[in-house]
Order: C-alpha cells, then structure tokens, then sequence
C-alpha cells in the first residue's frame, strides 16, 4: 500500500504542502520548502541506521551541505526520516566544474571515519563473495558472452591490494547531487553507504558524473588529489553490489576489452 504523505505529515504534527518526489526507489515527500520525509517498508527497515548514522556523521563536514536529521522513528509499517530540504537542480553531466566540485567532496567524504554501522566488517570477504557470483550477476544483466568470457582473467589479473577502508558513499551519481549556478549545493541518499576501498567510489562517479570525459575524469581526480588506477576502478565496476555492465556501456565510450574500457572509462 502506497503511502499517504499528507496523512504522515499530519501524524507527525508539522505543515506544509506535500510533494512526493518522483525520482528514486523509495517514497520520498517535500513538507513545505525546509524538510523531507523519507519512508521505507518494512523489508528495508535495516536500511534506516545506515542513513541515520552517515546523515550524522557527514552534516557540516563536506564541502557541500548535506540533509540535517530532525527525526526517525516507525509511523504504522513505514520506518522513515525527517531531514532538512536541500535547494538546486540536478547538475548536467558532464561538466569540467562540477567533475572538479565532486573530487573535493570525495577527498573530504574519504577523511571522515566510517560509522561503526557500516558493512562489510572484512572487505577482503565481500570482494571475493562478489568475484565469485560476478559472471552470473552480469549474465542475468544481459551482458554479451564475449564479454562475459573476459571477466575471470581479468579480475585474475588485478591486485585489488589491502586497502585501509574509507567511508563509501557508493553512488555519488548526478541525481544525488544538487547544484545552483554552477556549484554543487546538495549531496543526498546514504542508505547505500559501506566501508571500503576508495576506488570503489570511482565505479559511480566515474559513469555517472565524468562519463567517460577525459577532462572531466583529471578535473575530478585531481580535485581529489590521488589518481585512482583505472584498472582496480573497472574491478570494482564489475564487483559492485549494484553492477550493471550493459546498461553502463550505453552512455560510455566503446572498446573491445576490459582492459580497453579501463583506459577509456577511468583514466586521463
């Protein structure tokens, strides 16, 4: 049963006119122009610490403003998340200032310790639970057998390291950024933060942000201040929780390898 936005804002005693955002996998409500109800059902209740804990420990401590929690708690069967309204439109990608705005907030999000909420406790672990189900995911995700084929010997081929684990926010893509002239005034959406490598965060910015635009990429990168190997960054776009390879290569640069799409993908 869909949510009734105006009757939660009515239960929670606030005001203001509701509107539900269309964007995003979960109901999400403006409440007049300051706050924002974010509601989960009850098989992603477990969702709700994470967001609550990265919401916590980010606000006023990033280059870009980030909602501030007001309230979380369970109305019925829905767990949800009053937060401060962040102002902008989402940026047009790709764009040399906001590549550059994005590996700021990645240098400053990678400083900031992980909540002791975040999974995985051993990401040596996930990355070989996720070697090991890769070829079946990207099957089941359409993708080509002669690309499918490539897959072991590659990931064979990356020293992913022992990397000391950073705060993740894992999809800092384009439509949870928000910008006003030019720059960056939101980042929004934590439910999906971990622990881990920082070339993982790459795999999001990388496709969705810098989408394959040179100059882009070395505006971001050397923002950040460190240059991610473009190899390790493919690895991670084949082992993300979310991996999707097809439908990454729709909007990105072709080639005939992996190793070829590393280059052309994540790389000056």
């Amino acid at each position: 049963m869909e949510p009734d936005g105006e009757l939660l804002r009515d239960r929670l005693g606030l005001r203001g006119d509701v509107v539900r955002f269309e964007e995003g996998s979960l109901p999400v409500f403006a409440i007049g122009d300051d706050l924002v109800l974010k509601l989960w059902p009850p098989e992603h209740h477990d969702e709700v610490p994470t967001e609550v804990a990265v919401m916590g420990q980010l606000h006023g401590r990033l280059p870009v403003p980030t909602p501030e929690l007001h309230d979380t708690g369970v109305l019925g069967e829905w767990a949800y998340v009053l937060m401060s309204r962040l102002h902008g439109e989402e940026p047009d990608v790709p764009d040399v200032e906001i590549s550059a705005q994005v590996g700021e907030v990645l240098a400053a999000l990678h400083e900031i310790a992980p909540p002791e909420v975040l999974e995985p406790r051993n990401w040596a672990a996930f990355v070989a639970g996720q070697k090991a189900g890769c070829v079946v995911q990207q099957e089941k995700r359409k993708l080509p057998e002669r690309w499918l084929e490539q897959i072991p010997e590659f990931l064979d081929s990356v020293d992913l390291g022992e990397p000391r684990p950073v705060l993740l926010h894992t999809e800092v893509m384009s439509v949870h950024l928000l910008q006003q002239n030019g720059k960056l005034s939101g980042l929004f959406d934590f439910e999906p933060a971990m622990r881990g490598a920082f070339e993982y965060e790459f795999v999001g910015a990388g496709i969705f942000v810098t989408k394959g635009d040179r100059r882009c990429w070395k505006a971001m990168v050397d923002a950040y201040g460190r240059v991610p190997d473009p190899r390790r960054v493919m690895a991670y776009t084949l082992l993300h929780v979310y991996s999707n390879v097809p439908w990454f290569m729709k909007d990105m640069p072709e080639a005939d390898t992996l190793d070829e799409l590393a280059v052309r993908w994540f790389s000056e």
